[in-house]
């Protein structure tokens, strides 16, 4: 039986689903499913409260080591296998897990503007018709009673946001050199220069050069809301056509008509909003800063990262 020797642990809505998939293409690499949640819920009772939140969980999470493992029965000659799951950075008692399951596991994270990230993720949630406030000010001011009614992670806008109290239990638990960090700007700039830090960090061929064409799982207003939540929705129609269309094909068409769709109007934040969160997060980004040795001045301007 095998456990992956690396992982993807985050940040939620920072690029992970692409990295994932770029990643995927790479010949040295085995990953198979995105977000199973083993080293963040096994074994434990889990009863969320948030719309639609117990069906997500039900379907996507992975709770028994042994289905955990099978995972990766499929392992042939690939030097590196793994998985992306950004509960574990968020959910603290994951690198514990981690760390008594692999402790020389390499942990790949992707860090956003924790601003950006929560009106990104409020959008997320709208798109996919589970967000009921119309406003993000509204989502964040919900955010607190959200918690106490143990709702699923994903609505935490702000909380995820905390990274380098997230990032500490890390280096606590891990050598510093078993960690890669990198920024969400950087990656949007330029994924195939990240993608190949991340190939020399795995310890794989790093002249690997990955097709990055497709963005996943983007947030926004899409054109045609009845298209997207045709797409993203179960319904009858997919029901019945999905023992005939295999898997990889079924999710390459959904995500390039996702990508389309929702790649019309962009929301845009209000400068007050911005500014109170900039008050919010200030002290916990330049700990970041400290933390990893990387400029986040940016994140502290009124200006977003386009």
């Amino acid at each position: 039986m095998t456990l992956p020797n690396f992982l993807i642990i985050g940040a939620a809505k920072s690029g992970t689903t692409s990295l994932y998939n770029y990643l995927s293409q790479h010949p040295q690499v085995y990953v198979k499913v995105k977000e199973p949640g083993f080293f963040a819920y096994e074994g434990q009772h889990v009863q969320l409260a948030g719309p639609e939140d117990q069906a997500g969980f039900e379907k996507r999470v992975i709770q028994d080591r042994v289905e955990y493992e099978e995972l990766f029965d499929g392992i042939t000659d690939e030097k590196a296998y793994g998985e992306a799951s950004v509960a574990y950075l968020y959910l603290k008692e994951a690198a514990t897990r981690i760390k008594n399951y692999i402790p020389d596991a390499r942990l790949i994270v992707i860090f956003r503007n924790p601003i950006d990230r929560a009106f990104s993720s409020y959008w997320h949630m709208r798109r996919d018709g589970r967000e009921p406030l119309p406003t993000f000010e509204e989502g964040i001011a919900a955010e607190e009673t959200r918690i106490k009614e143990n709702w699923d992670y994903i609505w935490h806008y702000t909380q995820l946001g905390f990274y380098a109290r997230q990032l500490e239990v890390y280096y606590r638990l891990f050598p510093r050199e078993n960690i890669a960090t990198y920024l969400f700007e950087d990656f949007k700039q330029d994924p195939v220069y990240v993608v190949q830090s991340i190939c020399r960090f795995l310890e794989i061929d790093d002249t690997f050069n990955p097709n990055t064409s497709l963005k996943y799982n983007a947030s926004g207003v899409p054109r045609l809301n009845r298209l997207h939540q045709f797409v993203s929705r179960p319904n009858k129609i997919k029901t019945a056509v999905k023992p005939l269309v295999p898997l990889k094909v079924r999710k390459y068409i959904g995500t390039q008509i996702i990508s389309w769709n929702v790649n019309g109007r962009k929301p845009v934040m209000q400068d007050s909003t911005r500014m109170e969160l900039q008050t919010l997060f200030r002290d916990d980004i330049l700990h970041l800063q400290d933390l990893i040795d990387k400029d986040l001045s940016a994140w502290l301007t009124d200006d977003p990262v386009k």
